[in-house]
């Protein structure tokens, strides 16, 4: 029997919990784990299990798995690998009982105090992948477990003859202690103090929450992991779910002003344009009208596959706004984009009367109609005014009150840069827009507090894409298709994956090949652009390119976010292996803008044989939604998403965020839990 822990509660902090057998290094590593108390001790979910009830045997062989031994420590020493670099070698045999006697060498490299970890005698759990090394079988770095023989600890069956969970870990504690102290708790827990939060007619069946985390640190069987770890997402999304209806509850009750004229100047500005709106811009810019009319405040997502016309809408949605005599702002991630947008914005809005203005961090610009000499409080008219995130930081107010923030590359920026532009604003209306389609199930997992409009349907217009996988050792025959392009006048984009060359990613380098594409394309004008280049050099870089002034730009994925060049047709991306579907889509989106014929080019190493097949819907479709539906699919939430996406590092379950049903359920129980 376990050491049982008196009086506990979920409440209990982890430095009260007595005979714990933590120093202050570990107790400071649980802190940096965010483990405080023991819920959330019971919180901290295993990452992987090991099955010590049967270790596999020694292999013989190298393995494409990782493997999990037991055996005894036969040899530790330190060795020298030549240039005075050293590694801490230790050689591990199967336990006596064994009918095999294959033994296997760990190494640890530039870790010179792995050599005070061990001793010869000791029995050790091993997990890690086998290879060659030579003659030998060797494992480099694996996760480590030094055991106790049966008898000496009474919390001997946490870790040995079972299933046992592996937790991520932090400095300063390793696994035994930690998983002594769970299993410990676990042991003290009784059903009734881990309350149920869900209702028991879910999908995830009969469960206890209880039973669910218990069988999640120490499952019976292997498959007994995944009934589990439904559960708790199922219990997971519907906290989240809750939390979103809970803010766009508050969001509504706390009211707003309506901030819609009747549309006069919407009617006109429409009517101007040398091209009909796609059905889904008027619907989606009658939903708009709907709620700028409305006195509950606006909160919109509008989400526009590449090259859609979500600014056509905004204009739109900022007419609506200023001709009921408010204010307009639109920001924008980088000052050539803004620049764009105010260019756009004047060329639309002064046939109108309307001022535009344009501030960022090194400009700051009026209109220059003969009325914009007048004061504002002369005009019925409310001003549009375009910038980066010095909108955040101007000094004066909007002279006739913020009416409506648009965002647009929302992802670009931070909640709190997005709340700092509303704040400048009475409760304006506020339309947040992304180039990049985003599934279902993510869209209500992350923005389930917004109401989301789609534009679905392409303009008419717009030049063809082909696209097309080849191989990096065509790249000469690439080159002399560039040149032909170039000789009918045409402009390039060549992208690759890297700024500078790395010793541990096999892959193309933008600093490194751009002479290389100098050389190849002679007698044009090429441009390098990446991120590590001062701000104002890259918009000027940007800028020449746009002009016409250059012909080829070799660049990062700096350019994913970009301006408009209906000239350039052609984009080549390097090692397109290394890029996600959604980020691939969003690259050839700079091209096919103009009316020529575009081809997007995707670069692949000759080796990656799977990443090409993964690669071919991009041969097959244009649809952004089908695209991200897929990138979810091949890379889960994590990668689509990115680790700076709000919510997603601090989710247990994140896995589970492509699963449509469990997302569903989760909004449908968290809205009948609101209205209970």
């Amino acid at each position: 029997m376990s050491f049982l822990i008196p009086d506990i509660s979920l409440s209990m902090p982890v430095a009260d919990i007595p005979a714990t057998r933590l120093d202050s290094k570990a107790k400071a590593a649980l802190e940096k784990l965010g483990l405080k108390n023991v819920e959330d001790l019971i919180g901290h979910f295993p990452s992987r299990h090991e099955n010590r009830k049967n270790f596999d045997v020694f292999p013989t062989h190298p393995t494409e798995q990782a493997v999990c031994l037991c055996g005894e420590i036969d040899d530790c020493q330190t060795k020298f690998a030549g240039k005075g670099r050293r590694y801490f070698e230790m050689t591990v045999k199967p336990s006596e009982d064994s009918v095999f006697d294959h033994q296997i060498a760990c190494r640890w490299f530039n870790m010179p105090y792995m050599s005070k970890m061990f001793l010869v005698g000791q029995q050790v759990v091993l997990f890690g992948r086998p290879k060659m090394s030579g003659r030998r079988l060797v494992m480099d770095h694996p996760d480590y477990e030094i055991v106790d023989e049966g008898g000496k600890d009474d919390d001997f069956d946490a870790h040995m003859g079972r299933i046992v969970p592996v937790y991520p870990m932090a400095s300063g504690i390793s696994q035994k202690p930690l998983r002594t102290l769970i299993y410990r708790v676990l042991q003290s827990l009784s059903a009734d103090q881990v309350p149920d939060t869900l209702p028991r007619n879910t999908s995830v069946g009969d469960m206890s929450r209880f039973a669910a985390i218990q069988t999640l640190h120490y499952p019976e069987t292997m498959e007994a992991v995944e009934p589990a770890k439904r559960y708790l997402a199922l219990e997971e999304f519907t906290w989240l779910q809750m939390n979103l209806l809970r803010k766009k509850k508050t969001t509504v009750a706390a009211g707003g002003v309506a901030h819609c004229g009747p549309g006069g100047l919407v009617k006109r500005y429409l009517e101007a344009l040398p091209f009909d709106p796609t059905g889904a811009q008027s619907r989606v810019i009658a939903e708009i009208r709907g709620d700028l009319d409305s006195e509950r405040p606006m909160t919109r997502l509008l989400q526009g596959d590449v090259g859609a016309g979500k600014t056509l809408v905004a204009a739109a949605a900022a007419l609506y706004v200023i001709e009921a005599g408010f204010d307009a702002a639109l920001m924008a991630p980088t000052q050539i984009l803004a620049e764009q947008h105010y260019q756009n914005f004047q060329q639309w809005f002064e046939p109108l009367g309307i001022e535009v203005r344009l501030q960022t961090g090194s400009k700051d610009t009026g209109g220059s109609l003969p009325l914009f000499d007048t004061s504002p409080s002369d005009s019925p008219l409310g001003t549009m005014t375009v910038g980066t995130h010095a909108l955040i930081h101007r000094k004066e107010g909007f002279e006739n009150g913020l009416g409506l923030a648009i965002i647009d590359e929302q992802h670009k920026f931070g909640v709190g840069q997005r709340q700092a532009l509303v704040s400048r604003g009475d409760r304006p209306d506020l339309l947040v827009m992304t180039a990049t389609p985003i599934p279902r199930t993510l869209t209500l997992s992350f923005y389930g507090d917004l109401d989301v409009s789609k534009l679905d349907e392409l303009p008419k217009g717009r030049g063809k894409i082909i696209t097309g996988i080849r191989t990096t050792d065509q790249t000469e025959k690439a080159a002399g298709f560039l040149r032909d392009q170039l000789e009918e006048g045409r402009q390039i984009y060549i992208v690759y994956p890297l700024i500078e060359e790395s010793e541990k990613i096999k892959s193309g380098a933008v600093t490194k090949e751009f002479k290389k594409w100098e050389e190849r394309l002679k007698g044009y004008k090429c441009a390098l652009l990446h991120g590590k280049m001062p701000a104002e050099e890259k918009d000027t870089v940007m800028e020449k390119f746009r002009a016409n002034h250059t012909d080829v730009l070799v660049s990062t994925t700096v350019i994913e976010v970009g301006v408009d060049v209906p000239n350039a047709n052609v984009m080549l991306i390097y090692n397109a292996e290394r890029f996600g579907l959604a980020q691939l889509h969003q690259l050839r989106g700079r091209i096919g803008r103009g009316e020529h014929k575009s081809y997007c080019v995707l670069m692949c190493d000759p080796e990656a044989v799977e990443a090409i097949d993964r690669l071919r819907i991009m041969e097959q479709t244009r649809d952004g939604f089908l695209i991200a539906e897929e990138d979810l699919k091949q890379r889960g939430p994590g990668e689509v998403l990115g680790t700076q996406q709000s919510g997603l590092p601090g989710m247990k379950f994140p896995e589970y965020l492509g699963d449509s049903l469990l997302v569903e359920e989760a909004r449908q129980i968290a809205s009948a839990l609101l209205d209970s």
